[in-house]
């Protein structure tokens, strides 16, 4: 038996107008959408780094024997230490110029890990105080003056919202401390005495 309404799909028209609207609301997402995505890449280029740092440290008390930490340049055999590169290799001696050479506790620089800027975070921007190395002893300190902090920007999403108060990046920041702790931190979050949030650059 029929039915006497006719089954009718949409009209041109009505297609069209679906369209332009879905258009316009990809317009005004789209670049929140950017600089969520820059943001991201922020924090995971930070945690990596932070856990780069940590590896060494725990390494370090593992083996009873100084490893460091190193930003390099790059992942090849030119390598040289950078304070503003995100690359960066986890081993016993210096990796200048060796790292490219895979794990091993035998070969120099008997490296542990290696990790590099083109996993992801090629846009993020690195700037470390105090140099490009950081040397843990056996006891898990610090037992050569090197990094005492990094920060992590991105400059292809725009000005870090600490520097500039529109600044749309949420920049970070990691701090290490002479006696070996490592912290990721915020550098928009305000500062105080006694320190109250966790996330606080102190």
């Amino acid at each position: 038996m029929l039915s006497g309404r006719a089954e009718r799909g949409l009209t041109l028209i009505e297609l069209a107008i679906g369209l332009a609207i879905f258009g316009v609301l990809m317009a005004l997402a789209l670049p929140n959408f950017t600089v969520f995505l820059r943001n991201t890449e922020i924090k995971n280029a930070a945690e990596t780094t932070l856990s780069g740092i940590n590896l060494a440290r725990v390494e370090a008390v593992r083996r009873n024997a100084s490893v460091r930490f190193q930003l390099v340049s790059d992942l090849t055999s030119a390598c040289a230490l950078s304070a503003s590169s995100l690359n960066w290799v986890v081993s016993l001696d210096s990796a200048a110029g060796k790292c490219d050479i895979a794990p091993s506790d035998t070969t120099a620089p008997r490296t542990i890990q290696s990790k590099s800027v083109l996993e992801g975070t090629r846009n993020v921007v690195v700037s470390a105080t105090g140099g490009s190395t950081i040397v843990f002893n056996a006891l898990g300190r610090v037992s050569t003056a090197g990094i005492t902090q990094i920060d992590l920007s991105n400059p292809a999403g725009g000005a870090c919202e600490h520097v500039v108060s529109d600044g749309p990046m949420r920049c970070l920041r990691v701090l290490v401390s002479a006696g070996g702790q490592v912290k990721l931190c915020d550098p928009q979050v305000p500062l105080s005495t006694p320190p109250v949030d966790p996330r606080e650059c102190q």
